[in-house]
């Protein structure tokens, strides 16, 4: 609870809260054991804004009914088929998340025709299918999912080039902080907090039109984004 009011108060727009781990290598874990470590946090979280990360169309009811205001799914509403229920009958804003393969196997040698118009394809096909089973509200916000199942070059290919889904017409979040890629470029210049990568990363896609960044270290990036507004003015 010290640490959600201390990222509110640091300038975070909304907090995203997850009960199961979605790196790579990590193992799914049953829907008992994810609510009861989200259950308490949410009952604390009146009046703020909330996204829930999970898979599971039962958590993301309760979570919903605690009043969560944002569903972020990282398997693309790919692991659960009653989570596009839920959304459409509570109307929901929520993240339509790319990736490719479950987080325990999903580093394991991804591949792509060509990692751009893959995404795009499927962000294409998953907005059809929406429409088409009634979700009409507009709050949907794209990720085309840094770091999953994703190798470096896929990463740098999509973060170099992300203004081509600004023609999809939905708004774009990109997972940036503290991932992977950061500490292949940096190499012996790696840290483990990794905000330097984090910093110059959000700072250009800001300059793409990308309106959303999910971020850890809240006060730096803030800051960071402040002092560049000022400087390009």
């Amino acid at each position: 609870k010290k640490h959600l009011d201390y990222l509110f108060k640091s300038g975070a727009n909304v907090v995203d809260i997850g009960g199961e781990s979605t790196r790579p290598g990590s193992k799914p874990i049953s829907s008992k054991v994810e609510w009861r470590r989200l259950n308490n946090i949410l009952k604390k979280t009146k009046k703020k804004l909330i996204s829930l990360d999970t898979r599971k169309s039962d958590i993301m009811e309760k979570g919903i009914k605690l009043g969560v205001n944002l569903i972020n799914d990282v398997s693309g509403l790919n692991y659960d088929n009653n989570s596009v229920n839920i959304l459409k009958k509570y109307k929901v804003p929520f993240v339509l998340q790319h990736s490719q393969g479950n987080p325990d196997v999903m580093q394991k040698k991804p591949k792509y025709l060509n990692v751009l118009l893959d995404i795009y394809d499927f962000f294409e096909k998953k907005i059809k299918f929406l429409r088409k089973i009634g979700i009409k509200h507009n709050n949907i916000i794209l990720d085309p999912g840094i770091g999953f199942g994703k190798n470096l070059k896929h990463n740098m290919t999509i973060i170099k080039n992300i203004s081509i889904y600004h023609s999809l017409g939905l708004p774009i979040l990109l997972g940036i902080s503290k991932k992977k890629y950061i500490k292949e470029l940096s190499g012996k210049n790696d840290s483990m907090s990794r905000v330097g990568g984090t910093v110059s990363t959000s700072i250009f896609v800001m300059m793409q039109g990308v309106q959303m960044i999910r971020v850890h270290d809240v006060n730096e990036i803030n800051q960071s984004i402040k002092v560049f507004k000022e400087l390009i003015k």
